[in-house]
């Protein structure tokens, strides 16, 4: 228990912090109007315009809210109702974003494409570590708290790659909101405040997924003696 606290409650704090911090920076932003006055996917169909992808890829909106998406499969930047029609500040930064994504995508960006390669062996290790572990933990099974060990280690790794490729397109929407003319130099602070507490939550996942593979190191290292 003593190494559990030690190890993942600090990560899991940080967390829900994180969460907290995303929400109420888009809340506050929400309630800012752009410049312009043109909404997210006003602002997503000027940016793919402007990069020679307004035929490859759509923008549609989706239910819920912070729902906001690219998706490579299907080459659709997808956003959430509360960025859709809204012209505010934080609606045109998570906009931009999203197409930051589509522009990784388009010119292949080597992280972005280390992530897709690598989710569905993300999605099996997610979902049969912690089962093995405690299995292995319940039969005293070095071999197989080593096996659950691993498969998590592979988790950690798509945390490590993920948090470069938000951070990168959180950059590639600013330079292009900038250079477009879509946000004032006055606007630029507010958006970067937008995605920069959109970035701490990749932050905290993966210091969180870390400080995890470390409890459960612990767990081997105890089981192992």
């Amino acid at each position: 228990m003593l190494s559990y606290l030690l190890f993942v409650l600090p990560a899991l704090i940080l967390s829900i912090y994180a969460q907290f911090k995303v929400k109420s920076t888009f809340n506050h932003f929400s309630q800012v109007r752009s410049a312009r006055g043109i909404s997210g996917a006003e602002v997503a169909n000027t940016l793919l315009r402007r990069n020679g992808m307004s035929g490859s890829v759509n923008v549609e909106a989706v239910a819920g809210s912070l729902s906001d998406h690219y998706d490579p499969t299907t080459r659709k930047v997808r956003l959430s109702e509360t960025v859709y029609g809204d012209n505010s500040i934080a609606a045109i930064g998570v906009a931009a974003h999203e197409v930051g994504h589509a522009i990784q995508h388009h010119q292949r960006y080597g992280p972005l494409e280390l992530r897709h390669k690598i989710v569905p062996i993300t999605n099996f290790a997610s979902n049969a570590s912690f089962p093995i572990l405690l299995l292995g933990f319940f039969m005293q099974s070095v071999d197989l708290i080593m096996v659950g060990v691993l498969l998590f280690s592979a988790v950690v790794v798509f945390h490590l790659v993920t948090l470069p490729v938000e951070l990168n397109a959180s950059r590639r929407a600013v330079v292009q909101l900038s250079e477009s003319g879509l946000i004032s130099s006055g606007e630029v602070p507010m958006v970067k405040k937008v995605l920069g507490a959109a970035a701490f939550t990749y932050l905290a996942a993966t210091l969180s997924a870390i400080a995890t593979l470390l409890y459960y190191l612990t767990i081997f290292a105890g089981n192992d003696d």
